[in-house]
This record gives C-alpha cells, sequence and structure tokens, in this order.
C-alpha cells in the first residue's frame, strides 16, 4: 500500500529540560481502553464504534460524528494536543496516521493550517477525549492537489481522531510559547545571548502557513543572536534551547512584526509559528 506521510515531521513529545521549566508530578496517562488480551493498539482504537453519539453538519460540506464525546476542556485555537489518527480516502485507502510511524500519538498545534484548513475547523468543535469520524470534502482537504499514485486531485478525506491531553508549553516568554518536543539528552551546549546558531525551520502564520522553508534549500539558517532585525519573540526563545532542541514556538505579534506585518508574507496584528531544529550551536553540530 502507498501511504504519505503528512505529519512525519512532526515528533512526539518528549521532556525537556529546558532551563526553567516546571515539571508536571502527575504521571502520564496510558489509553484506558483494553482489550481482553491486552492494551489495544493505537490503530486498533480508531476502529469506529456501531452506535454514534452525535453528529454535526456544516454548509461547507464538514461532516463530524462522534463515537465518543469527552469530558475534557474544548479544544481550541494555537494550542497542542497529542491526537491518534489515520486518514483515509473515500475508497478506504489509508495515507496517514501515526500507527504508520509506529506512534501512538502525534502532537497537533490547532489554528496554523498544520494539514489543511479542514482539519482546524472540525478540532475545534471537538473536546479532549472525544472520538470522531470526520468528513472533508476535497475543498477543505488538499483540494486540486494531487501526490501521483497516492492522492489524486479534489479528494475528499476521511479523519478517524481521537483528542488526547493539551500540551502544556515548556516554556513562555513575554509571551512567546515554546514546546520542546525532542531533545539530546546529553547535549551540554546550549543559546546564550551572544552565541551564533544554525536552524533548519519551517515558519509561517496563519494566513501564509509555512511560506518559507529551509529543507527545501536544504541549507539551514545561520545567525548571530544579537543580529539587528531578528524577530524578538524567535530570539527570546532560543536562549537556553541546546544542540539538536526540536522546537516549535508561537511567538504573538507584539513579538514578531505588530502592527505593519512583513511584506506580503505576514499580515499586521499576525502571530508566527516556528517548527525548528537547532542544527549548530557556537560552532558545534
Amino acid at each position: 500500500m502507498k501511504t504519505i506521510l503528512i505529519l512525519a515531521l512532526l515528533i512526539g513529545c518528549a521532556a525537556c529540560s529546558t532551563e526553567g521549566v516546571k515539571k508536571d508530578p502527575k504521571p502520564k496517562k496510558k489509553h484506558s481502553e483494553t482489550a481482553q488480551n491486552g492494551p489495544k493498539t493505537a490503530e486498533q482504537l480508531l476502529e469506529p464504534h456501531k452506535t454514534i453519539q452525535a453528529k454535526k453538519e456544516f454548509p461547507n460540506g464538514l461532516k463530524i460524528q462522534w463515537f465518543e464525546k469527552g469530558t475534557g476542556e474544548p479544544v481550541k485555537d494555537g494550542e497542542v494536543y497529542e491526537i491518534n489518527y489515520k486518514v483515509k480516502l473515500t475508497n478506504g485507502e489509508v495515507i496517514d496516521g501515526n500507527h504508520l510511524l509506529k506512534r501512538d500519538w502525534l502532537p497537533f498545534l490547532v489554528g496554523f493550517n498544520m494539514q489543511s484548513k479542514g482539519w482546524d475547523m472540525a478540532m475545534t468543535e471537538m473536546h479532549v477525549g472525544d472520538f470522531t469520524e470526520v468528513y472533508l470534502p476535497a475543498n477543505l482537504a488538499r483540494g486540486r492537489e494531487k501526490i501521483d499514485g497516492v492522492v489524486p486531485p479534489n479528494s475528499p478525506n476521511i479523519i478517524f481522531l481521537r483528542i488526547g491531553k493539551r500540551i502544556k508549553p515548556t516554556k513562555e516568554i513575554d509571551g512567546t510559547r515554546v514546546w520542546c518536543l525532542e531533545e539530546k539528552k546529553n547535549e551540554d551546549v546550549k543559546v546564550s545571548e551572544k552565541s551564533s546558531v544554525g536552524v533548519h525551520y519551517f515558519v509561517g502564520s496563519k494566513s501564509n502557513p509555512r511560506y518559507d522553508n529551509s529543507y527545501q534549500r536544504n541549507l539551514p539558517f545561520r545567525f548571530h543572536m544579537d543580529d539587528f532585525g531578528l524577530v524578538p519573540g524567535f530570539r527570546k526563545a532560543l536562549i537556553n534551547a541546546k544542540l539538536h532542541d526540536k522546537l516549535w514556538i508561537i511567538v504573538p505579534a507584539d513579538q514578531a512584526y505588530g502592527k505593519k506585518g512583513y511584506l506580503d508574507l505576514v499580515d499586521p496584528n499576525e502571530s508566527m509559528f516556528y517548527d525548528l531544529f537547532v542544527t549548530e550551536v557556537d560552532g558545534k553540530e
């Protein structure tokens, strides 16, 4: 079976030792649902139930049905959640899912078009603990875009989705929030206010998701932390980051381009999202 891993760049959340971070004293919960012969796999937990608890349809063609209604907080724009998901085409072919990466879940940031606009619309109708089936018409999925031999153009998507817990930021500085998704535990090389740094990254905004991507150029972005013009929130987020950290960063407008915006890439008063990997610190790789 040919598959695509649309979220393959997302890395599961690992505990970070960034300075100033408070650790959650509560132990991490495992899936509570079990089969008679042991715990269910992530994919088994996405098997649809015969009983549907609720349905909702929207004028734009989006459809959601709930197999389980969670009792947790509502899913909010700008927050990160654990998700267990599987995406199918209408012919039944599975084209995406965390189980294909052998992961129980993946982190998902709501509101920045990480998958498609239909995902964000659907998720903000949900609560933590929900188990749903979502129908995305083609215009809310990939639209006319295709992936040869895998996803034809104008293909609706069917998503089976469990919403796990909200993932709290690792740290917050003047409104800039940082999630450390992966770190090298024994790494002691850290970014200082005077460091030279290299990063691979995606960057975007709500109006213009992932407008720049260093991976396409196969060349990390290298800079000095005291460079003029560096986005203030971006600079603050990197202080004490370690070599080889995988970070998600949301920078509010007042710590980014403010009321002016940036060319035709970032609208006025718009937050920025950085998905980055620290490749170099002070000449060390």
